[in-house]
């Protein structure tokens, strides 16, 4: 399969931007996206990015807390064969600020199976 053309996609009002393949349809248009995501869906392949603002969470490490929150979403729908793929560092965002702290980012990917039933309105 030759590789997708990609674009950019303003995040969040323009705050931050990303690149991923042109295939991914943003779905404010179709439903109602809480203003902490952004969520881009590939209804050919039944596959979805979620770009998600998350809260602090004190007793997860930096280095662990995206893949925390990712097997968190997974086990609320009881998602089975739940595997995460890959992990970024943390970075820090400059320009971004919590409180007084400078925010950091991390990322997490995985798969996941989960039954479009089971997982109600992130259908």
């Amino acid at each position: 399969m030759p590789e997708d053309s990609c674009t950019d996609y303003p995040l969040f009002g323009g705050a931050i931007s990303t690149t991923f393949p042109r295939r991914f349809q943003d779905v404010r248009n179709v439903r109602q996206v809480p203003d902490h995501q952004e969520v881009f869906v590939d209804p050919v392949r039944d596959e979805s990015l979620i770009i998600e603002l998350l809260d602090l969470k004190v007793d997860v490490a930096d280095s662990g807390s995206a893949t925390w929150f990712l097997q968190d979403l997974a086990n609320e729908p009881d998602a089975e064969g739940t595997t995460i793929t890959e992990q970024s560092a943390v970075f820090e965002a400059p320009g971004l600020h919590y409180s007084n702290m400078p925010a950091v980012i991390t990322t997490s990917v995985g798969q996941m199976a989960v039954s479009k039933g089971r997982h109600g309105r992130e259908a």
